[in-house]
Order: C-alpha cells, then sequence, then structure tokens
C-alpha cells in the first residue's frame, strides 16, 4: 500500500508542517491545564497560520488543488482571529 510513497525533502517539509499544526493543540492543551479552564491562547493560531504558510508551499510544490484550496480557506480563519486579537489589544491599550 505504501510502496509508491517517497520520503524526500518535500515530505519532511510536510510532516515538519503538520508538526507545526500539531503543536498548536499541544500548547491549547498546556495552556488550558494551567489554567485548570478551556482556553485558546494567541499561540494557537500564530502556529495554526505559520503551519498552513508551510502547508501552502508543500501544496504547490504537489499541485494538489483540493489541499490548496482547504490551506487558503483555513488560513483566512485563521487571519481573522489574529486581527480579531490585535484590534482587541488595540482597544485595551
Amino acid at each position: 500500500m505504501f510502496s509508491h510513497f517517497v520520503f524526500d525533502f518535500w515530505a519532511g517539509w510536510g510532516f515538519f508542517a503538520q508538526f507545526v499544526f500539531m503543536m498548536s493543540f499541544v500548547v491549547q492543551w498546556y495552556k488550558s491545564e494551567k489554567l485548570k479552564q478551556s482556553h485558546l491562547p494567541n499561540e494557537f493560531w500564530y502556529l495554526r497560520l505559520a503551519a498552513s504558510a508551510m502547508l501552502l508551499v508543500y501544496v504547490i510544490k504537489k499541485q494538489d488543488l483540493v489541499f490548496f484550496v482547504g490551506v487558503i480557506l483555513q488560513s483566512a480563519i485563521y487571519v481573522r482571529n489574529i486581527v480579531l486579537i490585535k484590534r482587541g489589544e488595540e482597544r485595551n491599550a
């Protein structure tokens, strides 16, 4: 089943991007445990955006239209949340 898969630079890049994506959950879990309540820290959105940018490079290289559209749509949500966070910080300053 996996005989046609090749582990090259791009596979490593893709795995690392997925690792960064997963780290957003680890950060969210850690911060929630620290606060003893569910919490979505700002770092969550920045890690998501960084991972999406990395995955975008991977998707363009692999020319996967379905994955490309998914990454673009997700990135728009991450950017919007970061903008909302920044606006909130400016109002509270």
